[in-house]
């Protein structure tokens, strides 16, 4: 079914109002024309892609403390084929301690966060608070809404300052992450059929070609065969900026690689890079070719 006039113009992010990821949406967007949509989950964002409902989504993908937001790469991987990364945006990424009301540490006892969040902010936590329990919220704006909402004053959300001033709440604490230089890369996704392809984004055309793979294979289980799919990036000079695995979620021991590297599928070296990898692998996915944050 085609997508319509109305999900053409939409973009999701992981909603409600207040995020990190809509901060990256409106960010990086150069058309205001497009409507930003807030979805409950990450994977709702991806998968409202994958299923017409809207042209675009941006999703988070790797943080630069807590690593890959592993939600993102396995709704890629596993239920969103027909979806593809067309583009790609690095926020900073600066915490804050929130609450209902103005709280003294020494009260606080339940923190409520997106389960991404307390490990970008470990050291405050455990230092400044201890004893309070982390509860995990859908996102870091739902947090703070439940945290006013609830109006306690032994409860504090971790979030955004924007988050704050829409639900009512008060910073308590800020700059509450553990490095100064915290970031958090963005995704923007389309399906691969799309006429319309990447949103305008900002500063694209002036950005250096990046793409992604996921892959996996049965030569898995023979001895240097991970060596052997990277010897196809490395023998033509193409430069690997990142590999993770995650397991394939059928038995122990079988694992699918997720690698970026830089340049563009229309480059013949690419080309014949993935021409080698498909030789040793059961599977290559080309899960986006397109411009670096």
């Amino acid at each position: 079914m085609p997508p319509t006039p109305d999900a053409v113009a939409g973009a999701g992010y992981l909603g409600p109002e207040g995020t990190f990821s809509e901060e990256a949406l409106l960010s990086s967007l150069d058309d205001p024309t497009v409507r930003p949509v807030g979805l409950e989950t990450i994977r709702d964002a991806v998968m409202a892609v994958q299923d017409r409902a809207l042209e675009w989504s941006v999703v988070p993908i790797e943080n630069s403390i807590e690593g890959s937001v592993t939600v993102t790469l396995d709704t890629l991987a596993g239920d969103a084929g027909d979806v593809v990364i067309v583009g790609e945006v690095v926020l900073p990424v600066r915490h804050y301690l929130i609450g209902a009301t103005q709280l003294q540490l020494d009260g606080i006892e339940t923190i409520v966060s997106h389960p991404h969040v307390p490990g970008q902010c470990a050291r405050f936590l455990h230092g400044k608070l201890p004893r309070a329990r982390v509860v995990a919220a859908s996102s870091t704006a739902e947090a703070v809404r439940l945290v006013g909402e609830r109006g306690d004053r032994s409860w504090a959300a971790i979030g955004t300052r924007l988050a704050a001033k829409l639900y009512g709440c008060v910073v308590i604490a800020e700059g509450i992450q553990d490095r100064e230089d915290n970031e958090t890369r963005f995704v923007w996704l389309a399906r691969a059929d799309s006429p319309h392809g990447a949103p305008p984004l900002r500063g694209a055309d002036e950005a250096k070609a990046k793409t992604s793979l996921v892959f996996w294979g049965a030569g898995a289980d023979r001895a240097g065969w991970l060596v052997l799919c990277l010897d196809e990036l490395a023998k033509r000079g193409i430069n690997l900026t990142k590999i993770e695995s995650r397991p394939m979620r059928e038995r122990l021991g079988q694992y699918m690689f997720f690698v970026d590297f830089e340049g563009s599928l229309a480059e013949g070296i690419v080309a014949e890079a993935l021409a080698g990898l498909r030789e040793l692998c059961e599977q290559v996915r080309v899960l986006g070719s397109y411009r670096a944050a």
